[in-house]
């Protein structure tokens, strides 16, 4: 694999959390959660590397004893991002980088190697990222969640933590006929992206517009300043663990699928 097409894929990771201080180590079914982020990233055929990046010890140790390759990164980052781009600044070796958020163990290789495999297929695009239908119209309704609603190409028109587009309150969240691709209008957004090597140079480089002060959503910088936003619409996601209890509840989730019996 030359340089021009090598992926990356990294996970930013920090200790302290308003929610939920150490989240990255907290053992979920005898694994650190971050552990298990990892071993599903190792399994994305598309991946030429998995890179935790941290600024705290604690967790680079952890991470090298499970085997990880560790980049120590500055503590003055306020996002995820911003850590991704320090890292991807000095290995050069990339053209594409892959942001994989460190709190959803469940995250899916396939969609991986899908975003890595749309990047190096489409040189027009920058930026990837993903979403899928809601389940459950109080999801669609809830400001916890993200909303995405996408162009006929398939690209974002905007992201939201309020149902977009306006629907009446009895269908949203129901899938569409008139999408034509049997998508629904409103979209959960799934956090993880993918960057060609400049585009995620220069969008650490803008400054937060209005928008994304607004929404707290900074993919919605990409917007404001041009930058296509391609959204691969998937059957399902992946659960994130912000809380306490959303690992607890995946835990047991864990327990319950070891003890299915095989067929």
């Amino acid at each position: 694999m030359t340089a021009m097409n090598k992926a990356v894929g990294i996970i930013p990771a920090r200790w302290s959390s308003t929610r939920f201080a150490g989240k990255p180590l907290h053992p979920i079914a005898g694994k650190a959660l971050l552990q298990r982020v990892w071993e599903r990233c190792k399994r994305a055929k598309n991946l030429d590397s998995v890179i935790v990046a941290t600024d705290d010890m604690r967790i680079a140790e952890a991470a090298f004893n499970w085997g990880a390759q560790i980049a120590l990164t500055s503590t003055s980052h306020c996002s995820g991002t911003d850590r991704i781009a320090e890292v991807a600044r000095d290995a050069k070796q990339f053209a594409f980088i892959i942001n994989i958020q460190g709190d959803e163990p469940l995250v899916d290789p396939q969609l991986i190697d899908k975003i890595v495999a749309k990047l190096r297929s489409d040189p027009a695009i920058e930026m990837v990222t993903a979403a899928h239908r809601f389940e459950h119209r109080e999801d669609a309704l809830s400001t916890h969640q993200v909303k995405v609603v996408v162009d006929l190409a398939g690209n974002a028109l905007y992201f939201s933590r309020a149902p977009i587009p306006f629907q009446p309150r009895t269908s949203v969240g129901v899938q569409s006929a008139e999408q034509g691709k049997g998508r629904s209008l409103s979209l959960r957004h799934q956090g993880i992206y993918g960057f060609r090597r400049n585009a995620l140079r220069q969008f650490v480089k803008w400054k937060r517009g209005p928008l994304e002060r607004a929404e707290s959503l900074e993919q919605l910088r990409a917007l404001e300043n041009g930058v296509k936003v391609h959204v691969l619409i998937i059957a399902k996601g992946s659960p994130g663990v912000d809380t306490l209890a959303d690992a607890e509840a995946l835990e047991q989730k864990l327990a319950r699928a070891e003890r299915k019996p095989a067929r």
